[in-house]
């Protein structure tokens, strides 16, 4: 039975009314949004690691150090890789960065923080010494110039704001569930934890999402490339 004979009132017969009909004629996916969709922004490398080892790293690095800054609710906790030479404390502005969002009814983009040279951030953290991520990122460094490359972990049901950096990223989740979501100006994918390496063009407009039940850690790491500056 249609939607116009299933009520007792007559409707218009308009495009609106039509497009509405042939819309719902489709089934919607509920099955490949839990897998990765590559887009524009959005790319899978060639590269992997070793997921089991990364998870490993996660839990021997956290019993060495705890994560920085208390944005864990609202946003994200770091742990910070990386480091300027001799570097031994961070400051919120070098565990976040520039970044420019639209964030009001204005419409109006603004820079928010100052901006982190990512080249700086040259050395690996000798706090993680010795861990399945100090030879991640020699694999990373040998390939790409690597600036802040950090664990980031999203508490549930939150997300970042809808905001465009002055470098792009690469990410590699460590662990996930199929409710966190990354989204680069229009297009939106998952990205499993298995070892991929994502690149993100976080030069565009973007936001990460955590919609599951459980914390999501990446480890997301600058791409020290000429930085964009406005």
């Amino acid at each position: 039975m249609s939607a116009k004979k299933a009520t007792a009132d007559p409707m218009l017969d308009d495009p609106d009314s039509a497009a509405i009909e042939s819309w719902i004629g489709e089934p919607p996916d509920t099955t490949s949004v839990a897998s990765f969709k590559p887009g524009p922004g959005i790319q899978r490398l060639h590269l992997r690691f070793d997921i089991d080892l990364l998870r490993e790293a996660l839990n021997e690095c956290l019993a060495r150090q705890d994560y920085q800054g208390d944005m864990q609710d609202a946003g994200f906790a770091a742990l910070p890789l990386t480091q300027r030479p001799g570097q031994t404390e961070w400051t919120a502005n070098d565990l976040s960065g520039r970044y420019w969002l639209r964030g009001d009814e204005r419409y109006l983009e603004e820079p928010r923080e100052d901006l982190v040279s990512e080249a700086q951030f040259s050395a690996f953290n000798p706090a993680f010494a010795g861990t399945y991520f100090e030879q991640v990122h020699s694999e990373l460094a040998a390939r790409f110039p690597i600036g802040r490359m950090r664990v980031l972990s999203k508490g549930l049901y939150n997300c970042n704001s809808w905001h465009r950096d002055p470098e792009p990223r690469l990410h590699i989740p460590v662990i996930t569930n199929p409710g966190s979501l990354f989204v680069v100006n229009h297009h939106v994918t998952h990205l499993p934890a298995d070892g991929s390496v994502y690149f993100t063009d976080t030069r565009a407009y973007h936001t990460a999402l955590n919609g599951g039940e459980t914390h999501r850690v990446h480890i997301v790491a600058a791409l020290a490339y000429e930085q964009i500056t406005q």
